[in-house]
């Protein structure tokens, strides 16, 4: 049984719906921390619907945010919750885009995902084993868990952006390369870009890339 996602929404500003955005936010906030971004990039996507699900647990290291799953070294779980917990949300994710999909009569070519932080996490897990590729998944400030795992349990291979901060203190900015050398060996179309300076976060020329990354991957 899967818990069903509260969800935030931003129509398409032509009033005509062509394809959909949806964010994945961090451990500890809510989709209402993502949401706003579709405000700057609305405009330029006219014809797309913005989704913003809040993560299904309420979040341990932070009672007033949620968590798509636990982190051991945040909140003192242990790795098999973790596991689980991922395993758990994953499925929750993957009822949900179901769900977004029949409801507004959109493919998987029709779809874009940002995720930041432990929603990049999500992303990068769930969206290469699912059957069809979307058009494409804005990675942000996050890592590719199991990379080991990717080439062997990967269904499909969307494109991939991966955007990051040189100066994070929360996720290395390491990982962007770690996850890039795996997506790259396992056949996937990868991009990459710094935000100079950036802490744990999503800068103004991070945002640029993504909107430049998506109006080129998105229908319409």
């Amino acid at each position: 049984m899967t818990r069903k996602l509260e969800v935030g929404r931003k129509g398409p500003k032509s009033g005509q719906l062509k394809s959909a955005v949806i964010f994945l936010h961090g451990y500890g906030a809510d989709g209402n921390d993502l949401l706003g971004l579709a405000d700057p990039l609305g405009p330029h996507l006219p014809d797309t619907l913005f989704l913003a699900p809040d993560a299904p647990e309420p979040c341990t290291g932070n009672p007033f945010g949620r968590q798509w799953f636990p982190i051991p070294w945040l909140d003192g779980s242990s790795e098999a919750e973790a596991a689980a917990g991922m395993q758990a949300a994953v499925a929750d994710l993957n009822a949900f885009v179901d769900e977004v999909l029949e409801e507004n009569a959109l493919t998987h070519s029709q779809l874009g995902i940002i995720g930041f932080s432990q929603g990049t996490m999500m992303a990068l897990e769930t969206f290469p084993r699912r059957a069809d590729p979307v058009a494409g998944i804005v990675a942000f400030s996050g890592r590719l868990l199991r990379p080991e795992a990717l080439a062997e349990e990967a269904l499909c291979k969307p494109p991939v952006l991966l955007a990051h901060g040189d100066a994070d203190p929360v996720v290395p900015f390491a990982d962007m390369g770690l996850a890039g050398d795996a997506l790259v060996s396992a056949g996937f179309e990868t991009y990459a870009h710094v935000m100079k300076n950036t802490p744990h976060g999503i800068s103004p020329d991070g945002l640029s890339a993504a909107l430049g990354f998506l109006k080129a991957k998105l229908p319409g």
